[in-house]
């Protein structure tokens, strides 16, 4: 009888191998939840601060590659740091930049390049080549000369500089303008990857002509 005492005593209660969980408190899968998507937020800011950035166009100056009101995603400035001749990139540089705009551009050329522009035959020179440019609308006319704001040609880019236009030429506020010239690269805030929303279409002067092409969604070069 003292084994079978000792026995029963030894053997866990049901009690014991099953212990009743506890009630969760009220709304604890919602404060899951939530937690759930502050971190998932938290991720998404960190991507598009430091690898990626969103930015709208405004005008006309790169038509017709991008038009007014296109919505861009560029590789941030903390990956993209190596600028290169063709890339279309988003500055932030005066004189624009007093008033808080932003430019859309494409690199001419980069710091120890030389160029040059034939304003009458409208061809642009790199260190003496004459640039094979498709995604212009037109050719180089415009020299800003007119307007007492041109440069003296050719022009060799400072080292840590770019030279930059939109590929709407002749509608274009950019490095043949004096008041920009060439930018410092610090002023790039980032190279333009896709258009993820297009905007409506327009004409060369940034006159809407028709609704959203969407087939302009994705890369552009």
């Amino acid at each position: 009888m003292e084994r079978e005492d000792k026995n029963m005593q030894a053997e866990p209660s049901e009690a014991q191998e099953n212990p009743k969980k506890q009630p969760q408190p009220k709304g604890y899968e919602a404060y899951l939840s939530l937690f759930d998507l502050v971190r998932m937020l938290a991720v998404i800011t960190l991507v598009f601060v430091f690898f990626f950035r969103l930015n709208g166009v405004s005008g006309s100056s790169m038509y017709p590659t991008l038009v007014d009101k296109d919505y861009l995603v560029l590789e941030s400035n903390f990956l993209y740091r190596d600028a290169k001749q063709g890339d279309i990139v988003v500055l932030y540089t005066p004189p624009f930049s007093e008033n808080d705009e932003l430019l859309v551009k494409r690199v001419i050329a980069v710091g120890g390049q030389t160029v040059d522009i034939d304003f009458n035959a409208g061809a642009v020179y790199v260190d003496g080549q004459a640039l094979d440019e498709p995604y212009t609308f037109e050719p180089t006319y415009l020299s800003y000369a007119e307007y007492g704001k041109a440069l003296d040609y050719p022009v060799t880019v400072p080292e840590g500089e770019l030279f930059v236009m939109g590929d709407n030429r002749n509608h274009s506020e950019d490095s043949r303008f004096s008041d920009v010239g060439c930018v410092k690269k610090e002023a790039v805030l980032g190279k333009v990857l896709l258009v993820i929303f297009p905007g409506r279409q327009t004409n060369e002067l940034g006159a809407v002509t028709g609704g959203r092409d969407w087939h302009r969604f994705g890369a552009v070069s």
